[in-house]
């Protein structure tokens, strides 16, 4: 086993969906924030420790699933890549380093660390029981913003709150997406998604929707907390990359599996990464 197969197992480089728009809830809050070196790497450490507890933990969960799946077969738990012990050792290090962290940052947000900690390790067993679970990954993304919000100010402005649930709805929304090549196995396997219930027409409804409602959220965020015209350009173009992605995923409506893994990574990195470098560069230009 290798540093490598644990990295690969918990999807690091994803951290890319994370941690730019911890970035931009940062240029919400700087007129109101406490920023200085080492409160930003504290922030960023506790964004990458509770994504990949939650990730380790996903895993985990899955393993019998996966095994059983054709489309994830390869992961490093069903192969023995990673070990069951290292899994375990790295989510349990990851959830306390956040905690860690996270009382480093202040008591509230010592506070709220284990709450958060049990809202995202408990999506990985939401498709057990529900077909929202796509919401419940959104809800636990939409946490994000209010903590960096929280960490840097002490409190979470309705701005911060607006761009969590705008995250929240765009991470929910690529998820949906993303459900839809697992569909005939979760119905098979009595496990809950909007694709397995709702059939595919649906599905790609919902995430449209989930989509545009995202968009207006987090342009609504930078009107709300006086940001300028690089924040809005980077919501133009936020909605411009994730209308590219349904169109790419399903063309003309008609749903391409084959699309799907890029559709996910490729366009919702490059959507996350421009907005934040608009939102710095609005940052930059109107402090």
């Amino acid at each position: 086993m290798s540093i490598a197969a644990l990295s690969r197992m918990v999807k690091f480089e994803h951290s890319l969906f994370a941690l730019p728009f911890a970035a931009s809830a940062v240029v919400l809050v700087v007129r109101d924030a406490r920023l200085d070196a080492v409160r930003l790497l504290l922030v960023a450490l506790a964004v990458v420790a509770a994504r990949t507890a939650a990730m380790a933990m996903n895993r985990i969960a899955d393993r019998a699933f996966d095994a059983r799946n054709s489309r994830t077969q390869a992961r490093e738990l069903v192969t023995g890549a990673v070990s069951i012990p290292a899994a375990w050792a790295l989510l349990l290090g990851s959830a306390a380093a956040f905690l860690a962290v996270a009382l480093t940052l202040g008591p509230l947000c010592g506070a709220l660390a284990l709450p958060v900690l049990g809202v995202l390790l408990g999506y990985s067993y939401a498709k057990r029981f529900t077909w929202a679970v796509h919401l419940w990954l959104g809800v636990a993304q939409a946490l994000g913003p209010f903590g960096v919000a929280i960490a840097l100010t002490g409190r979470a402005p309705a701005a911060a709150v607006v761009l969590g649930l705008g995250v929240g709805a765009w991470v929910a929304g690529f998820d949906v997406l993303y459900s839809l090549q697992d569909m005939d196995f979760d119905r098979g396997a009595r496990l809950h998604s909007i694709p397995a219930r709702f059939g595919v027409a649906r599905a790609l409804l919902w995430a449209r929707l989930l989509h545009v409602a995202a968009t207006v959220a987090i342009a609504a965020a930078g009107l709300m907390a006086g940001r300028g015209a690089g924040w809005m350009a980077g919501s133009l173009f936020l909605m411009t990359v994730l209308g590219a992605e349904h169109l790419y995923a399903a063309p003309r409506g008609q749903l391409r599996k084959d699309r799907i893994g890029a559709a996910f990574f490729s366009f919702n990195a490059f959507a996350s990464v421009a907005f934040a470098a608009c939102a710095l560069a609005d940052l930059a230009l109107r402090v």
